[in-house]
Parts: structure tokens; sequence; C-alpha cells
């Protein structure tokens, strides 16, 4: 179970990463890890195997990537941890597939952000002469430094080339479009016909080496854990950033088939370079190959950098699951895993030094397609698995062709690139399994999604990934623009003096539905009985807490009940879907806290996220003596707020509360969009309206941001926030 400080036990151990990453930063991180080879170094390559077919190629392996870009949106919303590709094909098709995934992505990653960083010599070198592989050394070390230093940090720098990126490549596409229509021969020297020299097949088998260029796409799943606003920022940024560079891939190497040559183009090693050249001629100087030197370094230089961010996380999150060695796991002074950012570097300079990376970066690749296959295969099992507490608060559409299409493709891929590639799949594949064979296996237990699948077909079950999920939905509570304190402000409470029994506490709580929804609510008796039966009991089980969906409910409605006697609970769960009863006894616990949340059936991550919240706030080491010592309905809804969000004032008080007196709630002036609540007057609890009128000596409730409650209440309050 998630602790209420946010972090979880069951596998994924360790300090979690901090929130720091915004939209803008997930837009640079996916654009930047698909700027480099792809355009500055493949398309010479690609257009000898498909002629000006490659237009296409580009085209065609945009769309193909969009099935595995929904596949991660998703997955990351519903499960936002550091190497996300992995975290999501060992959470849904275990241990042995997520080592196989895990290490396969690790050594690619590496292997293509060395190569990133030696590609931008090929460039550097057409204005200074520079030795290659000692200033790749030199970057990859500066890079590891602002790694280590945190994610935000990398992130800007991130941002600054990307932009800069995409504005010179924006200029030279629309100066090469204008050269391209104004048809100077000595500018357009290529041209398109004939479109398809080598025919479809030449066709299919570019489509599967250029689709590569797309891949950084997904690499931003791995930082999914320092995203903030995560179900938002991540799938639109990854669209945005698909979008971005889909159209400057198609529209630039248009640009490069048209300005030159045939024949030049296929062995040209440099062709943005050329056709910046030819395009740019019109300005001084070397300045036309200046530019497109900058966007090309630009490019390289942020590959290697979202590289190594991304890269490093996969060490990390084996970690935690004892599939590496744990000291990855560790966090330094600026909250990032710095052994794993170092050995990460470290491997990459290696790559530098000894190896052909050119060829191993290409080689990766086809692996990637296979990552590609899984990963949509992991949404469908985690979905058809129905594991409980799988709650994405972005869903692809069109499940499940989406998904099918996604893994047709990209497996069907990795045999248009040739036997050698299919070869050093199943050589990465083999070398994995014998790791896991003697490293992991007796390490580790076989928790995956799968294994849901596996029970509604009779086999097995595995309540670990439930709970992981669940775990992982306490830590992330509510998102920030859902009015759960607004929802608990309008709670139904019930505070029952003497002796009770659970089916008379039930009994109430269905007519108290009943009569502040006005309706009949038929089968609702039924619905509270079969959710009691599988009630969330927290461990000290010091409430129990009940969720129902229905279809009759507009909007959640949450009720809160104090039995000051006690009640004895039978049955209940650890946590939503287990299949182990929680462990209190013949009898069941005995408790004074109920808590009831109705959501309107279709809503299920919305209600999932409410519900998590729920057990987080009783689990809190304060709330059972808080809950007992409450003295009437206002101050046990109190109990449920979140400290910071909330103040109780008195009406006439000194500051400024007492200008509250004999006026109506409608004609207060309060801060942004502070609520009031409840008002106590005497022993009545009041749910007050815009006609509402306050007296002196009433106690009201407000909730808000923190920053409205200090605003109205400063140090004068009585209560909650101040």
């Amino acid at each position: 179970m998630a602790t209420s400080n946010g972090t979880s036990t069951g596998g994924t151990g360790g300090a979690r990463l901090e929130q720091k990453l915004g939209l803008i930063d997930v837009y640079a991180i996916c654009t930047g890890a698909m700027f480099a080879s792809g355009f500055f170094l493949l398309p010479g390559i690609a257009a000898a195997n498909a002629g000006p077919a490659v237009i296409l190629a580009y085209a065609i392996s945009s769309l193909l990537m969009v099935p595995a870009m929904y596949s991660i949106a998703e997955l990351s919303s519903a499960m936002p941890r550091a190497a996300g590709t992995y975290f999501f094909i060992h959470r849904s098709l275990g241990p042995m597939a997520g080592t196989v995934g895990g290490l396969g992505a690790w050594v690619v990653l590496i292997a293509k952000s060395a190569f990133a960083l030696v590609g931008m010599g090929a460039y550097l070198g057409l204005v200074f002469n520079v030795p290659v592989r000692p200033l790749a050394i030199a970057l990859t070390v500066a890079f590891a430094l602002l790694n280590i230093f945190g994610a935000k940090e990398t992130a800007r720098l991130q941002v600054w080339l990307v932009v800069t990126l995409v504005a010179v490549m924006v200029f030279f596409i629309a100066v090469g479009a204008f050269e391209v229509v104004r048809g100077d021969p000595t500018v357009v020297r290529g041209g398109f016909e004939p479109f398809l020299p080598f025919g479809v097949d030449g066709l299919i088998g570019t489509i599967g080496l250029v689709f590569i260029s797309y891949a950084g796409l997904t690499k931003v799943s791995s930082a999914a854990e320092e995203i903030r606003d995560l179900d938002r920022n991540l799938p639109l940024g990854m669209i945005l950033a698909l979008a971005t560079v889909g159209v400057i891939y198609t529209a630039g190497v248009a640009i490069l088939v048209a300005v030159i040559p045939e024949q030049e183009l296929w062995e040209d090693l440099t062709p943005v370079a050329t056709a910046g050249d030819a395009v740019f001629g019109w300005l001084p100087g070397p300045i036309g190959v200046g530019l497109v030197v900058i966007a090309a370094v630009t490019a390289f230089a942020s590959t290697g950098n979202a590289g190594i961010l991304t890269a490093s996380r996969y060490p990390l999150a084996m970690a935690r699951d004892r599939l590496l060695w744990s000291g990855f796991d560790r966090l330094g002074r600026f909250g990032t895993p710095v052994l794993a950012v170092v050995v990460t570097s470290a491997l990459m300079i290696v790559a530098i030094v000894f190896l052909d990376v050119e060829r191993l970066a290409s080689l990766g690749s086809s692996f990637l397609l296979l990552l590609f296959a899984l990963i949509n295969l992991s949404v469908i099992v985690m979905r058809e698995s129905r594991t409980s507490s799988y709650a994405p608060g972005y869903r692809s559409p069109l499940y499940p062709w989406m998904q099918i299409i996604g893994v047709v493709t990209t497996f069907g891929l990795i045999f248009t690139l040739g036997t050698f590639y299919v070869v050093f799949v199943v050589v990465i594949v083999v070398l994995a399994v014998l790791w896991y064979r003697f490293y992991v296996r007796g390490r580790v237990t076989h928790r995956a999604a799968m294994f849901g699948l596996f029970r509604r077909l009779g086999e097995q079950h595995d309540d670990g990934v439930d709970e992981e999920l669940w775990g992982i939905l306490q830590e992330r509570g509510v998102d920030t623009d859902d009015p759960f304190d607004e929802l608990l402000a309008r709670a139904i409470v019930l505070d029952i003096e003497g002796k009770v029994s659970q089916d008379e506490i039930l009994r109430r709580v269905a007519i108290r539905i009943r009569g502040r929804l006005e309706q009949p609510m038929h089968d609702l008796d039924d619905g509270l009985s079969a959710a009691a039966s599988r009630a969330v009991v927290p461990d000290g089980a010091p409430a129990v807490v009940h969720d129902l969906l229905r279809h009759d409910l507009s909007r959640p409605l949450i009720v809160l009940v104090r039995a000051r006697r006690g009640v004895r609970i039978a049955g209940g769960r650890r946590f939503p879907g287990s299949t182990t009863p929680q462990d209190a006894g013949a009898e069941g616990p005995r408790t004074q806290a109920l808590l009831f949340l109705l959501s309107p059936e279709g809503r299920l991550t919305e209600h999932l996220r409410r519900l998590a919240q729920l057990v987080t706030t009783v689990e809190q080491e304060t709330f059972e003596d808080q809950w007992r010592r409450a003295h009437d309905e206002q101050a046990l809804l109190e109990t449920m707020l979140r400290d910071e969000r909330y103040a109780a004032v008195t009406v006439g008080a000194a500051g400024a509360p007492g200008a509250f007196a004999d006026k109506r709630l409608k004609e207060l002036d309060l801060p942004g969009n502070l609520l009031v609540a409840l008002v106590r007057r005497g022993d009545r609890t009041i749910v007050p309206d815009g006609n509402t009128m306050l007296r002196p000596g009433d106690r009201i409730t407000v909730i808000g941001t923190p920053g409205e409650v200090n605003e109205l209440c400063g140090p004068a309050s009585d209560g909650g926030s101040s």
C-alpha cells in the first residue's frame, strides 16, 4: 500500500523523482529526440532505396508512429514511472519481458545517443577542423553533468535547442519551397520522376528504415514520473511534436529531392548542408551552410541530451524491481539518479571510443520496432486483464484496432530491414533472457497484468500489479483541477450516537442519498450492500471506504458516517479488486468511520482517483484521533479536507471575516474561486447557497487554493490552513 508521504512499496521502492517538467518541456524532449540522423544523415541512404518516393516513406512512417504514441500516452497516464517503456512491458507482460525490454532499450538508447554526438562531427567538419570523437566524449561529459544537476535544467536547455532547430528548419523549408516553385535550374537540379524507380518493395523497405527517425517520440515516457499535469501535458506534447517533426521531415526531404541530383543525393552524408548551400546561395559568405550546421548541431545535441536523460532512467527503474544492482536506485542531492547517469554516460564513451556507433545505432533501431510492438500489446493486456486499479487519465482512441495495427505494422517492419537486423534482435532477446534466467528470476516476484487475463481464462491470478497500481493512484491523488474538496464540502454527513449495525447504517445512508437527490434510486440498497462486501479496509482499519458506480447519477456524491459506538464490518478488501480479504479476524474489524463514494458510470478514472484520495486521507496517522474528537458534523467534514485548502472562520471575529455579518453569500467579495462550503449556526449545520444570510457567531468552512484561503483568513482564522 502507498503511504501518505507519497512513497510506495512493492516493487517500486526508492525515492521518487520530482514533477518539474511542463508541456513545453515534454514537447522539447519529444521533438529534440526525433531530430538527428533521421533527417541530417539518413535521407540520402533512404533515397538510394526508394528514389523520390522517400518523401512518401517519411510521411507514412509518421502515421505508423501514431498507435505507439497513443499507447505510450495511455500507459504513462496510468503508470507514471521512470523508464516508462520498460515499466509498462514489465507490469503488463511480466518480468522476463521486462528484462528483455529494459536491457535492450537501455543498450539501444546508449548507442543512438552516442551516435548522435558523433554525428555532430560530420557537420561541424564543414566549418571547423575538430576531432570528432574527443568532441563527442566532451559533450557526453557535459550533458551528464547537466543531467545530474536536474531534469528541469536539462529540459530548459532542451527547449532552447529545439527552438533554435525548428526556427532554422522552418526557414530552410520556406526558402527551399520558394526556390522549387520558382524553378531556378541553378538551384533545382533534382526531380520527382520517376517517383517509384525501385517499385513498391523499395518503398516498403524504406518505410522500415526511416520509421526509426520518429522513434525518439516515445523517449519522454522515461521521464513520465517527472511531468506535471501528466494526463494533459504528455499526450498533447507528443501530438504537437509528432505533427511538427512529421511536417518538417516530409517537406524537408521533398526539398532535398528537388534540389540535389539523384546520384549525388544517394551518396551524400550531409544532404541538408548540400541543399542549404543551394537554397541559401543568396546569403553572403558561408551563412547558408552555417545555418544548416547550427540546425544540425542543435539536433544532434538535443538528441544526445535527451538520450542521457531518458536512458539513465532504465537502470533506475530496473534497480527498483531488482533486475539490476540496487545502487542504481539511489538519488543524489539534486533529486536525480546520479549513478545511473554516470554509468550510462560512461558506456556511451566506451561506445564512442571502441565501437562503430553508426552501425550499432542502425541495428538497434530494429530492436526499437520490437519494443513498439510490445507497447501496443501492453495496452491490450492491461485493458483485457481488467485490472481494477488501472485508471489511465488519458485513453487511446479507436481501441483495440489502433493497438492491433500498431503491433502488426511495427513487428512486420522488422522483417523489411533484412536478415541481419532480425538476427540482431534475436541476439539481444537471447542475452536478456539469459540475464533473467541466471540473475533476475530468483530475486523478483512474478507480477504482471497478464495474470489478470489468465484469471479471466480460469488459470491464475496475481494481485501484485493491481496493488502496485493502487499505490500509484494513492501517490498521485486527484488532479489539480479536480473539484475534490468541493465534492467533500457537499458531502452528506451522518453522526450516529447509539448502537447500530452495519445493515442499519446502509439503510440510513440509502435514505439520505434519496432525500438529497430527490429521486427513487432503484436498487440502491442492494448496490450499497454489494459495496459493503468489497469495501476497502485500509491498514489498521481506522475507516472503511465503500465505492459504487451508478447509471442514475449525474455527478459524484460522498457520504461520511460516524458510528460513535463503533460497528462491526463484514467483508472488505485491502484495495479495490483484491482477491485477498483484509486480515481482520473472523468477525471483521470494528470502526467508527464509514465513507461512501458514489460516481456516475463511465467515469471510472476519476472515480478511482477520488477513491484513492479518500483512502489516503484516512490512512493519515492523525485521522482516527481527529475523527473521534470531532464535536459536530462540520468538524467531521473538516477532518477529511486537506489542511492547506480549507479554513474554519467565525463571522464577526477580528479581521476580514468580520465584514461578513448580516450579508448574503452572493454579496461577499471572496478571493478567486473561494467557496463557502458549510455554515454552522448553533446546533445546526447549513449547506449554503447564494441567498444564505450570515449571522454573527456563524462558523463557516471555506475551501479554495492555499493562496485564496490565506488571502481571506490570514492569521485570523480559527482553523484549517491558517
